[in-house]
């Protein structure tokens, strides 16, 4: 029987030195694309893919997300009195239902899989999702939707794929593919960033996973990987022979908001997206392109 995925979790304990100094004091998950931080994109994608538990893995310094999944009732009651209905629903709409989130602390920055271990208590014995909030995707179906459609056929273990470019490998976790249907690729091995000339193909581990809860047995013994932190695709690796394993080719775009241009790209994209400002956005682009 295929179980259902009601939790997920958020890994946010990193300390976002890519972005210093506006880091210093703020998370980098709550750095904005256009108007809303970049953990809240990852928040709606799992409430749109059906997600009912949200688990946040922290660390020191991270107290603003804690502060933007709670009621602010200073702020309500200024819009209420001023009449901004708009805005009070802006701030209200997307917010999960009191009891649904919760918070445990990475203690030490020794990767992701690390981090995901530090939920096991809060995950229990049933499958999750794990999200990263740095790969942002706009789509018109979230990423995560259309992994847990597909993983409501298969079942086993999901990670969100792309193909990159094969000088790009050494960034990545890389599949070894078996059965490719272009949109499903069964995982037959995972590389964590091989270099080009080892890399066994350009499909990659992008920042979204479907995983079973007897990866904790894994993560339990998995040693430390590639960077000296103890890699998740690692403990995935050893569930090959366990469990079914599938890559799905998302639909839509990813930007990497873990690094400066691919920030800088992702507001772009998105407010020419945005019916309310695509208009002027593009106007924007065209001058600033007038002057290089």
């Amino acid at each position: 029987m295929i179980r259902p995925i009601r939790k997920a979790v958020f890994p946010v304990g990193g300390l976002g030195t890519r972005f210093l100094p506006a880091t210093k004091a703020m998370p980098k998950e709550m750095l904005p694309v256009v108007d809303k931080p970049l953990i809240q994109y990852a928040v709606e994608e799992a409430q749109a893919a059906g997600i009912e538990e949200f688990i946040f893995v922290t660390g020191r310094g991270k107290q603003a997300i804690e502060d933007h999944f709670d009621r602010s009732y200073e702020l309500e009651d200024t819009l209420k009195e001023r009449g901004k209905t708009e805005l009070l629903d802006l701030i209200n709409s997307w917010m999960p239902k009191a009891g649904a989130v919760s918070y445990t602390r990475q203690m030490e920055p020794m990767g992701l899989g690390h981090a995901v271990r530090c939920a096991k208590s809060l995950v229990g014995d049933e499958p999750f999702a794990v999200l990263l909030a740095d790969d942002l995707i706009l789509s018109k179906k979230g990423c995560l939707a259309e992994m847990v459609e597909a993983y409501n056929k298969v079942g086993g273990n999901m990670i969100a794929a792309m193909d990159v470019p094969h000088e790009h490998t050494k960034r990545y976790g890389i599949v070894s593919p078996g059965k490719d249907s272009d949109t499903l690729v069964e995982v037959k091995g995972l590389v964590e960033k091989p270099s080009p000339d080892k890399a066994p193909s350009r499909t990659a581990v992008i920042g979204r996973y479907i995983v079973q809860p007897s990866v904790f047995d894994h993560l339990d013994k998995v040693q430390r990987g590639a960077g000296g932190e103890i890699q998740l695709t690692d403990a995935l690796a050893r569930m090959i022979d366990e469990v079914p394993f599938h890559g799905l080719r998302f639909s839509g775009t990813r930007y990497d908001c873990g690094d400066k241009i691919g920030f800088l790209h992702a507001n772009i994209a998105f407010a020419l997206d945005r019916a309310d400002m695509s208009k002027d956005a593009a106007e924007i682009v065209r001058e600033v392109y007038k002057t290089l």
